[in-house]
């Protein structure tokens, strides 16, 4: 019995908390529903507008309050889940998550539908940091690659699940509830959610938890909303000063964000950022590399969106299921993803970049070609092979700029990744969005969705010669 109680005693510290399938199952579910609720809306947005008498600039902060909010507060969410445990904020921002869904849906004004999504994006923000950091604390070896890989697989599907969800549940009008369904069935997900996450998903927190860095914090929210909320108001309002000043001031916040950080990390403090952890070159590079990738990828899905319901007039279904093809092949390819990294290094996310970009040209060529007559049939060669591209870099990207951050600073690292993803959308929305938007009374609507779209191959070539300094091997 001594001996027994001796064994356990030995062993129980030196175990870690382990992740098991079903708790895998748990924090990929969360991991996918704010990417779909960034994405459900796009379709959804001429119902909205129609049912809610809401203007083009109302419309926009649907989607702009829940992107802004829930990229400002990312890093914190991360920082929260080191100090006060991983599936404490896990649980609690996916409650927060379900019941700010149910607000949405019962929204009775669009601007009441506004500060519900604001609100919907801090739930999101408190809630997936946990993810990354659960999976980088309570894996290792082959079953953290295989997770790492399931994860990115799992963000890249749920962006293009969310679009043709969005398009199924509008037409669908369950119970007579419209455009309200794509918040709503959040609820009854949330529900499983927390009972399996209660079971299954282990508690995690850093060994040395820090506190919260206040003026980082601040300094971050302020330079991440000098740079987005103009640039996601700006058109729908006319451009008036307070974007300009704002765009102004978001260089010296930048620089003041650092500075706050980088003094903290030399006194030894941990800061929100800690801008030692850029030295790590897996991070850095892929965080430069999820910049245009992200940036085209939302702004090819909301111009998209935009032109096949505006310009072709397509019903939400049509619309959406247009991008079927590209969840397809983007499930099956990002299978394949690990047994390709194992075998030829980070060059597969090259030859994806590669991939896309022919992907890319074909969509080009169908608008040129079929305009104003471009259906499902025309685009599925185009988006098909984007999607097998787009699945052979995002999932083996988040992978990689996670490969190398320590356990202790899981929440951080995934913090400051999916804070970059996040930013990214947001401004692939905010800048492709835009000049499609202003193209269209000039240039009409197929000649605008063509040069977005080359836009878009521009930032595509700039993510394929980024993936060149990606370290080789991929662990």
């Amino acid at each position: 019995m001594t001996e027994t109680a001796t064994t356990a005693t030995v062993r129980s510290p030196a175990a870690p908390p382990a992740l098991g399938g079903p708790g895998l199952f748990t924090v990929l579910l969360a991991a996918a529903l704010p990417l779909i609720d960034f994405f459900i809306v796009n379709v959804a947005l001429p119902t909205i507008g129609a049912d809610l008498h809401a203007g083009e600039a109302v419309l926009e902060l649907v989607v702009a309050g829940y992107g802004v909010a829930y990229a400002v507060l990312l890093v914190l969410g991360g920082r929260l889940g080191d100090l006060f445990g991983r599936r404490r904020l896990f649980l609690g921002g996916m409650a927060a998550f379900g019941l700010t869904s149910l607000a949405c849906g019962l929204a009775p004004s669009a601007w009441s539908l506004v500060a519900a999504r604001v609100a919907q994006g801090a739930a999101s923000a408190a809630m997936l940091p946990q993810v990354l950091a659960t999976i980088q604390a309570a894996t290792s070896g082959g079953r953290r690659a295989r997770a790492m890989s399931l994860y990115g697989a799992t963000a890249g599907l749920s962006m293009v699940a969310g679009q043709i969800l969005g398009g199924v549940l509008v037409a669908a009008d369950i119970a007579g509830t419209g455009w309200r369904s794509v918040f709503l069935v959040n609820v009854p997900v949330v529900v499983v959610g927390l009972v399996l996450g209660a079971r299954f998903v282990p508690e995690t927190r850093s060994q040395k938890p820090e506190p919260v860095d206040g003026p980082g914090t601040v300094l971050l929210a302020v330079s991440l909303l000098t740079l987005l909320a103009p640039l996601t108001e700006g058109r729908a309002a006319g451009w008036p000063l307070w974007t300009w000043l704002s765009l102004a001031a978001f260089p010296g916040v930048t620089v003041a964000f650092y500075a706050v950080e980088r003094r903290a990390d030399r006194a030894g403090r941990t800061p929100l950022v800690p801008p030692s952890l850029f030295e790590l070159a897996s991070l850095r590079r892929g965080l430069a590399m999820m910049l245009p990738f992200s940036i085209g990828f939302s702004g090819f899905m909301f111009v998209i969106a935009v032109a096949l319901q505006s310009g072709e007039h397509l019903g939400p279904v049509a619309a959406g299921t247009a991008l079927a093809p590209m969840a397809v092949v983007f499930l099956f390819v990002s299978l394949a993803g690990p047994r390709l990294i194992a075998r030829y290094g980070s060059r597969v996310v090259t030859a994806g970049s590669v991939i896309q970009a022919v992907g890319l040209v074909l969509i080009v060529l169908a608008a040129a070609r079929d305009w104003p007559h471009l259906d499902l049939v025309g685009l599925l060669p185009g988006v098909a092979v984007a999607g097998a591209g787009q699945a052979l870099q995002l999932p083996n990207v988040l992978r990689l700029v996670m490969s190398e951050v320590p356990p202790a600073r899981a929440g951080v690292g995934s913090g400051v990744m999916v804070t970059t993803q996040q930013s990214a959308l947001a401004l692939g929305v905010a800048t492709l969005g835009t000049l499609f938007l202003s193209l269209v009374p000039h240039q009409g609507m197929r000649d605008a969705l063509v040069t977005t779209l080359l836009v878009q191959l521009g930032l595509v070539v700039l993510t394929g010669l980024l993936s060149l300094r990606l370290p080789r091997t991929v662990s």
